[in-house]
């Protein structure tokens, strides 16, 4: 028995995110890139620094003590250096008689501009740009919506024109379709996303038309609203797997100086997933074309298309076709990696030979593989048209560990394959809009990411960052173990990550605990630094649990027949037969895992995992917390069951559903909920609960009040009763009584 004291939880609360970030500053190079990509901003802990490739620079992008001094004169606001109040900042100041290295900010509801030249912080008069506002290239116009409408106002705010005016209640533009457009969450911060694309020449907007009208509505009841009061019904728009009706999209482009709207020729097209609002691009210096790409709504079927801006006229460039699946990427959110040259040849990603790679399409529709092998091509950074090369990132050539990227290079034709980098850190690595170089992030679980910037020919350019993990390492952490071991089938090498207890001592025996998310769009243990949702498993490692993360058949970033696992075994939750398998594994190797107490928890996804296991596994999984889980899959959203399991009929939903197996729990389970998740509804964990008061099994749950799918504001409550939870049940003791400060709220301070 393990007896926790309030310093144990309060060492573990310091392990996660942002507590932990703030102590390897610089590890997190998020790179904001300045028109055309030529230089770039970012934050290094409380520093904001501009880089310069092409004159192989790297600096302070202002005098940050000055800055503080003077905006706390004109503000007439305490401001420290190490601590300004704004997130981001603007290097690109358009305003006739600017001093040329100006820089501009938000804080205090109020627009600023500094220099360090003149030494001046003023405020500017101008209307601000608003989160739901987007300026075109040029920065003569911003772009908004009003009652669903698109409108743009001059910079200056002297002139505003509507350039549409027939928009009806969910029959609108630019606005993220319901339910996955996490609109309880936007709604708490007050935003309202504005989906639009400028053309390079700042004239014309290719802005989506999203129908959702005559959808059906789910309602959600907001128990206990600020100030008091009645309850308050949200209704939201929430289709279900199957249903004919979805909201559909059809692309429109707008022209700002001739006020004229081109629709495309074709029919809308249903729209299950938010991301095909973002795969849609000019192509040419002034936009003479806009490309987009298609999936069918079965996803068997995947196109390149190209809609012509004078005229609406759509057509298909290219169309792949599978028995499973055709996805444009590994991994669901990522850009396609779909490139048209000016030669119109088309460089195109594909999983057609059993892995991803790239095929060069030409105008008269031949086709030759770029590359080629088993391995595969993870994102594309920069097509050099001029040299005829592509740079990419590439996973599986690190003979060890197939997630291991690295950067290579290869002509269009094939031929003169290098690897730009060669060793066995994982490099995510991006390109700027224009490519010309890339930025390198390579790390390991051991070592924080060291950051420079990089030339076509993989020579450094810029040094970064070169964080390291000492005041990490003063709270008691250590690197996870990077392991690989044979999944259930007896034969295929999976991987994972386990993280040994703070205060590890070999001659005892550690419950352990599987932080799970089962994919099938995204894998879980990369072999980078801090790639498991940061700190989550740690702290509970700091609680004196060992924690795997492990990466089951069904998962992506490897084969397409390794992918094509989960296919039609959904319910299997990304292989919940692997975790097992690796866990016991696990444990031969060493003895101080005690595979008799063993828990699981994961969020969304991971919480339907999570229940899944304690329901289809009750010998193995004995204690499990599953917070925001989808446990009745077969009414979850459209996109999850038709593009990840396939079939959707009565066989597939009972197949899907978890709260079928309630009569085999044995353990101790815990339901998280929110009580406005417009994602996953309530009634997911509440249809579990009812099944399993139906099979007379013991069951507890915690519904929060007011918060969405991410439990945002009560996230550190739902995090300690879920550490309480394991104490208890795992290592079998009582919780100290430690209580969780409210986690800060992303961007809204020091970093």
């Amino acid at each position: 028995m393990t007896r926790l004291h309030d310093t144990d939880y309060a060492r573990a609360e310091q392990m996660l995110a942002p507590y932990r970030a703030r102590r390897v500053p610089g590890a997190a190079v998020d790179p904001q890139w300045c028109a055309g990509g030529t230089r770039f901003w970012y934050r290094a802990g409380s520093r904001f620094l501009v880089v310069d490739p092409g004159e192989g620079t790297r600096r302070d992008a202002f005098d940050h003590d000055r800055l503080a001094a003077a905006l706390s004169v004109a503000a007439g606001r305490a401001v420290a250096a190490d601590d300004l109040p704004f997130p981001a900042i603007d290097l690109e100041v358009r305003r006739e008689g600017a001093e040329p290295d100006a820089v501009r900010f938000s804080a205090f509801d109020a627009l600023w501009e500094w220099s360090d030249r003149a030494g001046t912080c003023v405020r500017v008069d101008e209307p601000e740009v608003g989160p739901s506002e987007v300026p075109s290239p040029d920065g003569a116009w911003v772009a908004f919506r009003r009652d669903g409408d698109i409108l743009v106002r001059s910079r200056d705010g002297e002139q505003e024109v509507a350039l549409t005016d027939d928009a009806e209640p969910d029959h609108g533009y630019g606005f993220l379709p319901e339910p996955l457009n996490s609109g309880m969450l936007m709604r708490r911060f007050g935003l309202d996303p504005l989906i639009v694309h400028w053309s390079p020449d700042s004239t014309r907007l290719l802005v989506p038309r999203i129908d959702q009208r005559d959808l059906p509505e789910q309602v959600l009841v907001e128990s206990s609203p600020a100030g008091g009061g009645r309850p308050v019904a949200h209704r939201v728009r929430y289709p279900m797997p199957g249903d004919e009706a979805q909201a559909t999209l059809a692309w429109v482009v707008l022209d700002v100086s001739a006020r004229t709207a081109v629709v495309q020729q074709s029919d809308p097209e249903p729209l299950l997933h938010p991301g095909a609002l973002v795969t849609a691009w000019w192509t040419g210096d002034k936009g003479d074309a806009v490309h987009l790409v298609h999936r069918s709504r079965d996803v068997l079927t995947l196109e390149l298309r190209r809609l012509d801006p004078s005229t609406g006229e759509l057509t298909t460039l290219i169309s792949e076709r599978g028995a499973t699946r055709v996805d444009p990427t590994p991994v669901l959110g990522e850009t396609p990696m779909v490139h048209v040259l000016a030669t119109r040849e088309v460089l195109w990603w594909s999983q057609r030979d059993g892995w991803g790679h790239l095929y060069l399409y030409g105008p008269d529709g031949a086709v030759e593989q770029v590359t080629r092998g088993q391995w595969l091509v993870r994102r594309v950074l920069w097509v050099d048209e001029e040299r005829r090369q592509v740079v990419f990132l590439a996973g599986g050539l690190v003979d060890d560990d197939p997630y291991v990227r690295q950067i290579c290079r290869v002509g269009l034709d094939g031929t003169g394959f290098t690897r730009l980098t060669d060793d066995a850190l994982d490099h995510d690595a991006v390109g700027p809009p224009g490519g010309g170089y890339v930025l390198d992030r390579a790390s390991d679980v051991a070592t924080p990411p060291r950051s420079v910037v990089r030339g076509g020919d993989g020579q450094v350019v810029v040094e970064l960052e070169a964080p390291d993990t000492s005041a990490l390492e003063a709270l008691g952490w250590e690197p996870p173990e990077r392991f690989r071991v044979t999944a259930a089938d007896g034969t295929t090498p999976i991987f994972g990550l386990l993280h040994r207890p703070h205060g590890f001592d070999p001659d005892r025996r550690y419950p352990v605990i599987d932080c799970i998310y089962p994919g099938p769009q995204v894998h879980r243990s990369a072999p980078g630094f801090d790639t498991v949702v940061p700190g989550e498993a740690e702290a509970l490692a700091a609680l004196g649990f060992a924690v795997v993360t492990v990466d089951g058949r069904g998962t992506p970033g490897r084969s397409k027949a390794f992918h094509d696992a989960s296919w039609g075994a959904l319910d299997d939750a990304g292989s919940l037969v692997d975790h097992v398998a690796a866990i016991r594994e696990l444990a031969l190797r060493h003895p101080w895992i005690d595979t008799e107490r063993v828990g699981i928890t994961g969020h969304s996804g991971g919480g339907f995992a999570t229940a899944r296991a304690m329901l289809a596994h009750p010998d193995f999984y004995t204690v499990g917390v599953a917070s925001a889980g989808n446990h009745d899959v077969g009414w979850y959203v459209p996109m999850w069951i038709e593009w990840y399991h396939g079939a959707v009929d009565d066989e597939a939903r009972k197949a899907l559903s978890t709260p079928a197996l309630a009569a085999n729990l044995r353990g101790r389970l815990l339901l998280i909920q929110g009580e406005l998740d417009d994602n996953v509804l309530p009634f997911h964990a509440l249809r579990l609960v009812d099944a399993l008061i139906a099979a007379e099994k013991d069951v507890d749950m915690l519904i929060i009040p007011g918060v969405e799918h991410s439990l945002l504001g009560r996230r550190h409550y739902a995090t300690r009763r879920t550490w309480d939870f394991f104490v208890r049940h795992l290592h079998g003791t009582e919780p100290p009584r430690h209580r969780l400060a409210p986690f800060p709220i992303p961007g809204s301070g020091s970093g």
